[in-house]
Formats: structure tokens, sequence, C-alpha cells
């Protein structure tokens, strides 16, 4: 019986998997979630029947994502670990999105592409990773890190989208930096990908694998993913940030 949660977003996902059912819980985050979390794993665990003693395991969302989340998510997986004597499952969040594109797309979709998650960063930024799937699991093809948000275009612009090298697409930059997509050919982008999060259903999948896989370990590596040293930029360096990409843009 597994715990699965993640707060690296702008919204609070938490999931209770036990042998074939799933619950969920899709909450407001930010600076709400370290309030709402621990309730909310306890609405789960009471609708269930079940008591705090019956975990088996807490899978965690390491990021990478919002600081503060990434904190509060691997704070209360700590405490949760170290208190009831349990291992820790980290779990990648941008794979989290990858498999919440798959399960909203045709099966079709993924054949043989790989699948880049972008996700908003803010700063004129993303989080960015890539993965393939294999029909059971997934793989990393490139790992996490940080990108301007000018990259996408610069590297996809001349990509025909029925190529059978072209990437799919997916996260919430899509929509959230739309304007950064202008340019890019329309076929990239998974149907439904826009709306990906690392939702209660895709935590559960990834923590269920992970869990058969042996990936358990102890509470004390439940730490985050950070790619960004700094989380703020000075207003001299947006401004300077927004003049070069105005300058460079086609």
């Amino acid at each position: 019986m597994l715990l699965a949660l993640d707060t690296a977003t702008e919204r609070l996902h938490v999931a209770l998997v036990q042998g074939g059912a799933t619950g969920v819980r899709d909450l407001p985050g930010g600076p709400q979630a370290s309030a709402q979390l621990l309730p909310a794993l306890s609405a789960l665990l009471g609708e269930a029947g079940l008591a705090w003693a019956d975990v088996d395991a807490v899978a965690f969302g390491s990021g990478p994502g919002a600081f503060t989340g990434l904190r509060t998510a691997c704070s209360v997986t700590q405490g949760l670990a170290l208190g009831l004597d349990l291992p820790v499952i980290p779990l990648d969040t941008l794979m989290a999105v990858a498999e919440d594109a798959r399960q909203r797309a045709a099966p079709e979709a993924l054949s043989g592409r790989t699948l880049w998650v972008l996700q908003d960063a803010r700063m004129d930024e993303l989080y960015v990773a890539a993965f393939t799937w294999d029909g059971e699991r997934w793989h990393t093809a490139e790992g996490p890190a940080l990108w301007p948000v000018s990259e996408p275009l610069r590297r996809w612009a001349a990509t025909e989208a029925d190529a059978v090298s072209a990437p799919r697409l997916c996260g919430n930059a899509l929509l959230q930096c739309a304007g950064a997509f202008d340019g890019l050919p329309e076929g990239l982008a998974l149907p439904g990908g826009a709306q990906a999060m690392p939702s209660g259903q895709a935590l559960a999948a990834l923590a269920q694998r992970a869990w058969a896989d042996g990936m358990a370990v102890d509470a004390a590596l439940a730490l985050p993913r950070y790619v960004r040293d700094k989380v703020a930029q000075t207003t001299q360096e947006r401004t300077q940030s927004r003049a070069a990409e105005r300058a460079t843009a086609p």
C-alpha cells in the first residue's frame, strides 16, 4: 500500500495505491500545499478504511519544480517515513507529467517517439526532460535541465511534424508560455499534452512500477532535484533577459 504526493507545481497531487485500486486528490498547491498535504493524505486513508500503520512506502515528486513546493514534499515525506519507519520512493516530477500525457493520449501517439516535457519554470525559463516509452515503462532520454524559453523554437522550428524522428511535446509551458511556441509545427504537441500534470493517477502508476523494481530507498534520501541555482532574478537581470530575447527573435 503506497502513498504518493507531488507539490512541485501550482497544484497539489496525492494518491493512495492499494492493490489495483487508486484514490487521488487534486487540490490548490503553492502556499497552500503545506497546510493541505497531510489532511489530504489522511482523508484518502480514511476513505479506504486504512491507518497510517498500513502504509508500505511513501513516494514523492522530487522535482524539478518550485523551490518551496519541493521542500514541502521532501520534508513531509521524510517526516512520515521516519515516524512510521518506512522507505521512500523518489519520483521524477517531469516523468509524472509524461505519464499523465501518455494516459490522456491514444496508445499509438507515442509509438517510437521521444516525448519532451516542457514545464514553465518562470523567469523566462523552462524545466525540460525527454523520455521514451517501451510499452511498459519510461526511460530517460534527456535528464532534467533548465532551458531559456526560446530554446524549443530554436531546436524544432524547422522540424517536420510527421517525420519519424520528430519529437512529441507536452507540459504546461505549451499553454503558460504559448507565445514562445509560435512557429513550431502544430503536430509536435501531443494531443491533450498541454493539460498534462503530475496527477495522482500518474504518480500512482510510477510509484507502483518503482516499488516493483525495488527502487525504494532510505528516508534520508528524500531529497529535492534542483536544476536551477538561482530562484529569482533581479529587475535588471529580467530586463536584460527580455532585451536579449527580442534581439535574437526571428
